[in-house]
């Protein structure tokens, strides 16, 4: 399943999202850039630039982009803060949705003009990806210890469901199809839930202002 891009949309048909040019987003050089890649803008592809974007053929970190070049193609879907822990559950895919609250409009876009002006840090596939971006503008929370999946609700996604195969020792303790599976859904759901950046306890407000600190000191 690929990675579906997320950004903020800050007015006048234009979006700030966190990249890496496709094909280098884990850095590994080996098929997981294959796999799990944030694409490029559309126009990125073609010999002419877009007369809004420019050439973003080499676009890198924190850009703006018009919404087009931003979908690539794609469908345009909306992100859902402060849900209830059951409409949460009830969304199987990651990246869908938080529990977390979003701050207001005002915050959001200070936050993400700023980011524009002054990076991200490196991009990760798992510890520092769009969605981890576009979810820190939307609520200050970062996550404060150094563990493999930051803030992504579709890299928690991964980590469960390699969490519901390998790690559940409840998965013998039924031998029907039928079993296997609901123990597998449960470890799944309870696992991605924990995940969740309003749930877990490793996170923390961070002005904005300090992210360009926090990311030389990495």
């Amino acid at each position: 399943m690929p990675i579906t891009m997320a950004g903020i949309y800050v007015g006048e048909g234009m979006v700030i999202h966190f990249t890496r040019r496709a094909g280098q987003e884990t850095r590994s050089g080996t098929i997981l850039d294959r796999l799990l890649i944030s694409s490029p803008p559309l126009r990125a592809t073609f010999d002419t630039p877009c007369p809004r974007c420019g050439d973003q053929a080499r676009s890198d970190g924190v850009i703006c982009s018009c919404l087009d070049c931003f979908l690539s193609g794609g469908d345009l879907y909306l992100f859902e803060y402060s849900v209830s822990p059951a409409f949460f559950l009830a969304k199987a895919r990651g990246g869908t949705c938080t529990t977390a609250f979003s701050d207001p409009t005002d915050e959001v876009l200070h936050r993400a003009l700023f980011l524009l002006e002054n990076g991200f840090g490196g991009y990760h596939v798992f510890k520092n990806n769009c969605e981890d971006f576009a979810i820190y503008c939307k609520t200050g929370l970062l996550v404060v210890t150094n563990i493999s999946v930051g803030r992504s609700g579709q890299a928690a996604s991964c980590f469960a469901a390699a969490s519901a195969v390998v790690s559940s020792p409840l998965r013998f303790m039924t031998a029907s199809f039928g079993g296997l599976a609901l123990v597998g859904c449960g470890m799944y759901c309870v696992s991605r839930y924990v995940s969740d950046i309003g749930v877990r306890g490793d996170v923390a407000k961070v002005p904005v202002e300090k992210i360009s600190e926090m990311a030389k000191e990495q």
